[in-house]
């Protein structure tokens, strides 16, 4: 599954059955080029909904026990917040120095969250080269 594809999806409580927010971006956490929250729009509870959180990220929806998984960015998960830490749009350079691209778009695990790809104009570059994200660029290890 894609970024692209997964941003704007209902996010339905599995309890009340109820639609309890949507979508609005993915927290990467590069040490461990994995998904480990989703931040979400149009809730009543929070913005930040961990991974550990979901019961299921289906093709219409992302499933949660209830509202109440939705809170504010525990310690650790606030380092990652904001668009310094986005992936989306940014330079792909290599350790070494190189401009590979820019990041259009990226690939995960549905199930597990792992980044299996991040996709560029020239092809792709596997998730587990992913080391760092800041500001200016993403940086992987060489290829």
């Amino acid at each position: 599954m894609r970024f692209s594809e997964a941003t704007g999806r209902k996010l339905v409580s599995t309890t009340s059955a109820e639609t309890i927010g949507k979508i609005d971006g993915f927290v990467v956490d590069p040490q461990r080029s994995a998904v480990v929250a989703i931040e979400c729009k149009k809730t009543d509870s929070g913005d930040i909904l961990l991974w550990s959180d979901i019961v299921g990220f289906g093709a219409d929806a992302v499933t949660v026990k209830d509202a109440g998984a939705i809170t504010e960015a525990p310690s650790g998960i606030d380092a990652l917040l904001g668009k310094d830490h986005h992936l989306l749009g940014k330079r792909i350079l290599s350790s070494t120095g190189d401009e590979l691209g820019k990041v259009d778009d990226v690939e995960f695990d549905p199930e597990s969250g792992v980044v299996k790809a991040l996709n560029f104009a020239e092809g792709q570059i596997a998730g587990a080269r992913l080391i760092g994200v800041g500001s200016y660029a993403v940086v992987v290890t060489p290829g």
